[in-house]
């Protein structure tokens, strides 16, 4: 459990001080700014399971289904996709324009992922309304899918996990003061002295290097 970050005023003034502080840093930087996740790609060895469970439990509906083209799996076209030929690749609306995408591996052909390996991921977290939240929840006891939680994640933030068919882990996480209009960077963000006192931790850093990486951070 960590520490409370700030109380709600405290909250509100670093809200407003972080969104003027990366307007600003944008502006002065002109440099592109990313707006999100556009797709977020996973591994299914079953896409027919994969997808009944993020339709029916998740209610993510399928909006995109296709075999990825021939020679773009083992042949000179290959960008990073999965080296087999012509595998199945659907996409899922997973809310705010963005969307989750599964590959379908050939049964057998790779091993299941170990999640807390280096580079793996770990988890991945859904941000819902707390209406969504309450129906998630509901969704998963009618289905049977075990689950952990609601457990306070941070101060105002609350999450469920449980597993996909594929033992991929999921979070859905809730700031409930937000109610219908969740904003996740206002509701995580440190002050400068907040993060800096972990980030002094770490081996060789300097007040310089501590500036440069809170930067964007109120003080």
């Amino acid at each position: 459990m960590l520490a409370p970050l700030v109380d709600v005023k405290q909250m509100r003034e670093a809200r407003m001080e972080a969104r003027l502080a990366a307007e600003t840093k944008r502006k002065h930087d002109d440099a592109p700014f990313m707006r999100g996740i556009h797709h977020l790609a996973l591994c299914t060895d079953d896409i027919k399971k994969t997808t009944e469970f993020y339709v029916r439990v998740l209610g993510m509906p399928l909006i995109h289904a296709m075999k990825v083209p021939a020679g773009l799996g083992t042949g000179t076209g290959n960008r990073g996709n999965p080296p087999y030929e012509r595998v199945r690749h659907y996409f899922y609306d997973m809310g705010n324009d963005s969307t989750l995408a599964f590959f379908e591996i050939p049964k057998g052909k790779e091993p299941a992922a170990n999640r807390n390996a280096i580079g793996a991921m770990q988890h991945c977290a859904f941000v819902v309304t707390p209406e969504r939240f309450r129906d998630i929840e509901n969704r998963l006891r009618e289905h049977g899918i075990p689950y952990i939680g609601p457990l306070v994640q941070l101060p105002g933030l609350d999450g469920i996990y449980f597993m996909d068919p594929n033992g991929i882990r999921l979070e859905f996480a809730c700031q409930a003061a937000d109610g219908g209009d969740p904003h996740v960077i206002e509701g995580c963000i440190q002050t400068k002295a907040q993060a800096s006192e972990e980030l002094r931790t770490l081996a060789g850093v300097d007040e310089a290097w501590l500036a440069e990486m809170t930067g964007a951070m109120p003080r």
